[in-house]
């Protein structure tokens, strides 16, 4: 099982199937995940600060997390 089934089962559906009841209970899920995701976008960006450094190691994180963004932001 990888990262994202495990969070998957965690956070539970999100995707609407028109029943009021259930659409309510993934409405919160889909909340939840969405700040899950602001949280991870947020320790990314603070990585991709590391993109100018002189070590080797911080600079290789940094412009990865970078890039990474540069992706989902096209």
């Amino acid at each position: 099982m990888d990262v994202h089934e495990i969070v998957s089962k965690l956070i539970g559906p999100i995707e609407p199937v028109g029943e009021t009841h259930t659409d309510n209970e993934r409405f919160e899920n889909l909340k939840n995940l969405t700040e899950l995701v602001e949280g991870l976008l947020y320790d990314i960006d603070r990585v991709a600060s590391n993109k100018n450094r002189a070590e080797y190691s911080m600079k290789r994180a940094g412009q990865h997390a970078e890039f990474f963004i540069n992706e989902i932001g096209s």
